[in-house]
Order: structure tokens, then sequence, then C-alpha cells
């Protein structure tokens, strides 16, 4: 890796690499982008195969859950375990959010108030987690309720004009990013942006019958990842480093980035 340029995986370094080589070496390729932030001692990684692609969020619409098994008609998305929390601060804006969710928003409205909020303590003192309804979580709406299913936070926040990530606890708007950051023996920071992947759910994700980053079926958007996740980016990595990570995209031209290991085994690519 250079420091201070853009960088590609050796394997994708030539113009028209990716083309000609997204059918060799390992199928969880990934090709990459660095470069050195001239604002502290930090490095930043994009995962630019991902960010490239066609993902979208399928729930309602093709997602599977996260159970054992598909249940698609549950329509639990990602929500079957609950949210939780990062710190004292992530607690503070959802108890804020969930204070202004009306009845017609949110169904368990009623529930969360005569069990004393929506949230609970963690395990061993650690931050809170969202409570557990029927096994989902408490803010999220199940199917046949009137203003439809879907997490109440989220639906609040469209219907106030706001963006879902700032109503929502910080785990359940990163999705499906992952901001990994990792401290050398001498200060330097490496901040790697890329998607979130079975494992990083602990080993329970062993276990998942689905995760929509490795199926063909919720790579179909319109637009590329680093435009319909702009604000969820930036919020993670800030302005400077999404304009260069965009500066970047620009200056590639058509030259094609490798295409993501779901569409690659799939043969869509």
């Amino acid at each position: 890796m250079c420091h201070g340029r853009e960088w590609m995986s050796p394997d994708d370094a030539a113009p028209g690499s990716a083309d000609e080589t997204a059918d060799d070496g390992p199928d969880d390729r990934h090709e990459l982008v660095s470069f050195d932030d001239p604002h502290e001692h930090r490095t930043w990684v994009f995962d630019l195969t991902f960010l490239a692609s066609p993902w979208e969020c399928v729930y309602g619409h093709g997602c599977q859950g996260v159970l054992t098994g598909p249940a698609p008609e549950l329509e639990q998305g990602c929500c079957s375990y609950g949210a939780h929390l990062v710190d004292e601060a992530d607690e503070r804006d959802v108890r804020a959010a969930a204070e202004r969710l009306t009845a017609d928003q949110w169904q368990h409205r009623d529930l969360a108030a005569e069990a004393g909020g929506p949230l609970q303590a963690g395990e061993d003192g650690g931050p809170a987690v969202t409570r557990l309804v029927d096994d989902a979580c408490i803010f999220l709406n199940r199917p046949g309720f009137p203003a439809g299913a879907g997490c109440a936070l989220h639906r609040a926040a469209l219907d106030a004009g706001d963006r879902p990530l700032d109503w929502k606890p910080d785990v359940c708007w990163q999705l499906p990013l992952r901001l990994v950051e990792s401290t050398d023996e001498l200060g330097h920071v490496t901040s790697t942006l890329r998607e979130w992947k079975r494992r990083d759910w602990g080993a329970g994700g062993d276990e998942f019958h689905w995760w929509c980053t490795e199926a063909p079926d919720a790579f179909v958007g319109h637009r590329p990842v680093y435009e319909a996740l702009r604000d969820e980016i930036i919020e993670l990595v800030g302005g400077w480093a999404y304009d260069r990570f965009l500066h970047h995209v620009a200056a590639r031209g058509a030259e094609r980035v490798l295409p993501h290991p779901a569409l690659r085994r799939a043969g869509s690519a």
C-alpha cells in the first residue's frame, strides 16, 4: 500500500484488469483504495468493490431475515435481535427519538411505557439494548400494523422530513457499512470502510440462513452504494475523506471496478 496515493490490489492495478481477473483468484476478493489524511496521522481505506456496487436494502421485497431459516413473511429484516447501543450518547438520542413517536407510528408504544421505556440494561453493565417484543426489536412494527411493517423510528424520521440516521440507533443506520479502525505502535490510525460481513455479528452470524451482503438478490439497486448511502458514509468518515474518495472514483473514468463477490459467484457481474 502506498501512503498518499490511491491504491488497488496488484491484480487490479492495470487498466482493464478488473475485467480480466474477475474470475481468477479467491472468490472473496475486493478492490480497495487508500490514501493518507494530511490533517492527522491516519490512512483511509475504502472497499471500492462494495461501495461501487448496486447493493440496496431489500427489506419487505426480498429480505429473508437473519434467522436460521428463511422468514420473509415475518418482515423482521435484521431487527430480530434488537439493537445494541454503542454508548451513552447513542442511548440518549434513541430515548429522545422514542419520545417523539406517536401511537400511529409505533405499534408497541404502550408496551414500552409499561416496561419503563424501550431500552434495557446491557449485559455486564455494558451499553443499553432495545427491548424485544415477540422475538424482535420493540421498535419494529409488524405486518398488519396500519402504518405498515418496519422500523418505527425510520418511518417517523421520514414523516418529519428528517434523516433516519438522526433517529435510529447507531448500529441500525450504519448497516450495511462497517468502519474498522486500528492503531499501530507509532500511533498511526488505519480506518477501513467496508461492508458489514456475516462475521461482524459475532458467532451468531454463522447461523444466519441468509445475509444481504452475500446475496446477489440484494445487489439490485440503480445507484452505487457510495451515492445511495452518502449521508451515512459522511457521518462515519467525514466530508474530506468522502470527497477524496469521490475524486478517485471520477479519476478512474470508464475503468471497471472489480465486481462484488456475490455478483461474480452468481455469474451476473
